[in-house]
């Protein structure tokens, strides 16, 4: 049996977020700082620059982690590399060098506790199931559910790609359960679309997350190549069909 003391009471860590078995802890302020950094500290604090830690707690199940984003476990928690094979260790070496994601990523099984790496990134939590199948931008993909299936998708064209400033390849998850992301900003600064038979045009790629069922496209602005000169904008991202985009609106 373990006993917590200074975690769940810790008068600095504040839970911001909580779904499922997963809570979501900030530090209201860097505490081991030195004279030197002490004014740094302060205003990053009230800037809201704070470091954020993610908790699992394990009931019999499992979590795939992002490897290296483990800070530590407790309890019953044993982990494995997630690999069922030669073929699926080849299989996920390749779809890191397109995705940009680790080949290997842990899976923590059993009853216990796992903390995440602090981080100043914003977290979201998303249930995959209401995404339908959620693509990611790259650099999200902090954990999930081991449950949750994780494919490679590609973009639809090669433009969609070259001109709209993306990667080929995205990391797709499908299934049931809760994903943890990393995001540039806080949920309540992101917009969430929801399309039905619609189209949303975005100039540049300021969508982190959307559903795999839209048609991503990059295409002119206007029709006419003297309309596009005229509104300044030229290419956009389209995303069409129905589904859900998440969007950062500052970079």
């Amino acid at each position: 049996m373990i006993t917590y003391q200074n975690l769940y009471n810790n008068s600095n860590m504040t839970q911001i977020a909580e779904r499922g078995n997963i809570k979501v802890f900030e530090h209201q302020r860097d505490l081991s700082v030195t004279p030197g950094s002490a004014m740094n500290a302060y205003f990053a604090a009230e800037m809201n620059i704070r470091k954020r830690q993610v908790l699992i707690e394990l009931k019999n199940n499992g979590f795939t982690v992002q490897a290296g984003a483990m800070q530590w476990t407790a309890g019953n928690v044993k982990m494995g590399s997630g690999i069922k094979g030669v073929g699926d260790f080849f299989g996920k070496a390749i779809a890191s060098k397109v995705t940009k994601e680790a080949a290997v990523k842990p899976e923590y099984t059993g009853t216990g506790l796992i903390m995440l790496e602090p981080t100043y990134k914003y977290i979201l939590l998303e249930e995959v199931s209401e995404w339908g199948s959620l693509v990611l931008e790259d650099g999200l993909f902090l954990a999930c559910d081991s449950g949750i299936k994780q494919n490679v998708v590609a973009r639809s064209t090669l433009s969609s790609a070259v001109a709209g400033k993306e990667g080929l390849f995205n990391l797709c998850l499908s299934g049931s359960g809760i994903a943890i992301l990393e995001s540039p900003v806080p949920r309540d600064e992101l917009i969430e679309f929801n399309l039905q038979d619609d189209e949303v045009k975005i100039d540049g790629n300021m969508a982190i997350a959307w559903s795999n069922s839209l048609k991503f496209t990059v295409e002119r602005s206007s029709k006419s190549l003297m309309g596009s000169a005229v509104s300044g904008e030229g290419l956009v991202n389209v995303y069409r069909g129905t589904g859900r985009i998440l969007m950062a609106p500052t970079e």
